[in-house]
């Protein structure tokens, strides 16, 4: 039997997801490859994977290669938490300053450029680099960083840094909900393996509706091999948002408008799905 090779982003936000998979016994059945955003963006779209997370931005330039799995997403309606920019001075006087961007993101490189742009009105000038901190910032006055090198910087906040919340900045700026990754298939593995793609998105759908349902215990589990406290995990488990609704679906398009707007994508994509039987979606 074909054993899809599928990925998994190894960041903490997606653990309950892997929390659900483990459970159900799910990674018997499929190959499953972890990753950055960025690293398996890249392994997708070279065809090393058959199904995976995707940063929104890939999937929009990529969308005519790829379709997307129903009701999954990694998003936030306002605060994430942990896609974070982080400032020596405050954002106002950064015009013309240097920018360090991480490079495990793509999506969020995007988004704080539209930010910076649209809602402080100025123009730094940006490199891409790996994510440490210290570094980055020997070399520019400010900082995006996304997954656990944002949560670390959250949980303990240096004193002589400006911290942004790159989902509440989107939120007062747009009014908007942001969606930072989507689930998707190639279009190709997709037609030749209809029935293997529903039971993959079928068993994501019920692993995450059961972390969901035990947050507190994944919460307590996280907390034993990381920094991080119970009541941290927690409430960061719950300030995301995991559907990807008809209202998320529009929030996406936003996002993409001013990014083919500004030049970071080459045109608006359609959201094409996966047909599958109406499944609960995700709160």
């Amino acid at each position: 039997m074909l054993r899809p090779r599928v990925g998994h982003i190894q960041f903490i936000n997606c653990l309950p997801l892997y929390y659900g998979l483990v459970y159900n016994n799910v990674l018997l059945d499929i190959d499953l490859v972890k990753g950055t955003p960025t690293e398996l963006n890249k392994l997708l779209l070279e065809g090393k994977l058959d199904i995976s997370p995707i940063s929104s931005i890939e999937y929009c330039r990529n969308y005519k290669d790829l379709i997307l799995l129903p009701n999954l997403a990694v998003a936030a309606d306002g605060e994430v938490q942990s896609i974070l920019f982080v400032s020596k001075v405050p954002v106002e006087k950064l015009d013309g300053h240097t920018i360090a961007l991480t490079n495990t993101s793509a999506t969020s490189q995007a988004l704080l450029r539209i930010i910076l742009r649209d809602k402080y009105k100025i123009s730094p000038r940006y490199f891409v680099c790996p994510p440490d901190l210290a570094k980055m910032l020997m070399e520019a006055d400010g900082a995006l960083l996304i997954g656990d090198d944002a949560l670390r910087v959250l949980y303990n906040p240096p004193t002589n840094l400006h911290i942004y919340d790159l989902g509440r900045e989107w939120k007062e700026l747009t009014g908007r909900r942001m969606v930072f990754a989507v689930w998707a298939a190639r279009r190709i593995f997709a037609a030749e393996n209809p029935d293997l793609v529903k039971e993959v998105y079928y068993a994501f759908m019920k692993s995450m509706q059961y972390s969901i349902e035990k947050v507190d215990e994944i919460a307590q589990a996280a907390s034993r091999w990381e920094v991080f406290d119970a009541c941290f995990m927690k409430d960061y488990f719950m300030s995301l948002r995991f559907d990807l609704d008809s209202f998320y679906q529009e929030d996406l398009l936003a996002y993409a408008t001013r990014a083919y707007e500004l030049g970071f994508i080459p045109e608006i994509p359609w959201l094409d799905f996966v047909e599958v039987q109406q499944a609960s979606v995700i709160k």
